[in-house]
């Protein structure tokens, strides 16, 4: 581990561990995946972002950013992983194949006089909850939604929207999803959260494979270009995107994987203390877990996530706020020529860190390390638009959580 401490900066480089491809995120598997949510309202893949502009003036080949902002107008990708979950939680209480699953029809008369009116609850703090608010509104079923202290009012009214009951507490997030859990024992509801732990395992796979979708629209997006990845930056909360998408680009690109970067805020670095530890095991992060990312203020790795991190990742990076945030005004506020891109502060980390990658000369050794150089084409995911307007505007606008440098 190396620390850069005037930027708040550390990070972790070493060659991948290896091993056998993670079968649950296969390409056909992914397929199944894009093939149901196909069917959904209003469907269209994001868009993927070509900013050559910015990849020339930064020496590089390309860059491309996934932008999930616009998916299904819910602002984030969170949805994709509560949509596909709540199906096949569905298609297991009506003891259907979720393969060839008919989405209308789960959402037909027919199939809740079955099963009854059910009720979804998760922890969240504000996409992850909107997206299953969003699906129990297409299934014509029941959400409820469990929120730590502080979240943003646009975020709880953006769930509350959707016709979900939404709860904020007084605790951090981690304990908010027991909270959650404890309620759903005691009501009978039915908890969709990305992240595993002992004895709950398969709706959190059905959550990450849900997230597959985003990549393979990516994939066939930048093989339009005669492209593919040589990097891939990847942020990571409890780790269950992270995983999804090293999962799946490694059964893609088999052949020569790229290498698969991580980042995540100081305050909750639940990965990062994972990969430094000695024993190879998850390890948590407690506190407040206060950052401007709060879609990344998560303690506790998700252990199906963290085995393929910890064993194909390239590098692992805990980063200060100031680095969320000049992502956020570099895609607010592009080069002539590159596409502006509306993001969160936890879809703009990625562009953050390869701001001082490139254009500071104290992280040129990571840089290096990390082979970036003019033969590389990038590949980002951004995450989140806007999903808080305020902080959104006062980052722009007013320069808030300025640069170190």
């Amino acid at each position: 581990m190396k620390e850069i401490r005037e930027y708040g900066f550390k990070y972790l480089v070493r060659a991948p561990k290896g091993g056998s491809l993670p079968g649950d995120f296969s390409e056909e598997v992914a397929r199944r995946v894009e093939r149901f949510h196909q069917q959904l309202p209003d469907y269209r893949p994001t868009d993927l972002v070509r900013w050559s502009h910015l990849a020339g003036a930064w020496g590089l080949k390309d860059l491309f950013i996934k932008d999930e902002s616009t998916r299904f107008n819910l602002k984030a990708f969170k949805v994709l992983g509560g949509s596909y979950a709540a199906a096949r939680l569905m298609c297991q209480k009506l003891g259907m194949s979720p393969d060839n699953v008919d989405f209308a029809y789960l959402a037909s008369d027919e199939a809740r006089e079955r099963i009854g009116q059910i009720t979804l609850t998760a922890a969240t703090d504000g996409n992850h909850g909107r997206g299953i608010a969003w699906a129990a509104e297409q299934l014509h079923q029941n959400a409820v939604i469990y929120m730590p202290k502080g979240a943003a009012r646009s975020r709880v009214e953006n769930i509350r929207s959707h016709g979900a009951t939404v709860i904020v507490t007084d605790l951090n997030y981690d304990d908010t999803v027991r909270l959650s859990c404890r309620m759903a024992e005691k009501n009978g509801w039915y908890v969709i959260q990305d992240t595993a732990w002992e004895g709950y395992t398969e709706i959190p796979l059905w959550v990450m494979q849900g997230y597959m979708t985003m990549c393979v629209e990516a994939v066939d997006q930048m093989a339009l270009t005669g492209l593919r990845p040589t990097h891939v930056f990847v942020q990571v909360g409890v780790g269950a995107l992270a995983g999804a998408v090293v999962g799946y680009l490694l059964n893609k690109f088999s052949d020569h994987p790229p290498r698969f970067i991580t980042m995540e805020p100081n305050n909750a670095a639940c990965i990062f203390a994972s990969a430094t530890a000695a024993d190879g095991r998850p390890h948590a992060v407690t506190g407040d877990l206060n950052t401007i990312m709060v879609g990344l203020a998560c303690g506790e790795p998700n252990p199906i996530g963290w085995e393929i991190l910890r064993d194909f990742c390239s590098c692992y990076v805990s980063c200060d706020d100031f680095v969320a945030a000049n992502g956020v005004c570099i895609l607010a506020n592009p080069l002539k020529g590159d596409p502006r891109v509306e993001a969160g502060e936890s879809g703009a980390v990625g562009l953050g860190v390869l701001d001082l990658l490139c254009n500071n000369d104290k992280f040129g050794e990571l840089k290096q390390k990390l082979a970036i150089d003019p033969d590389s084409t990038l590949l980002f995911f951004n995450t989140e638009g806007a999903t808080d307007p305020e902080n959104y505007r006062e980052i722009v606008w007013h320069g808030k959580y300025p640069s170190l440098f």
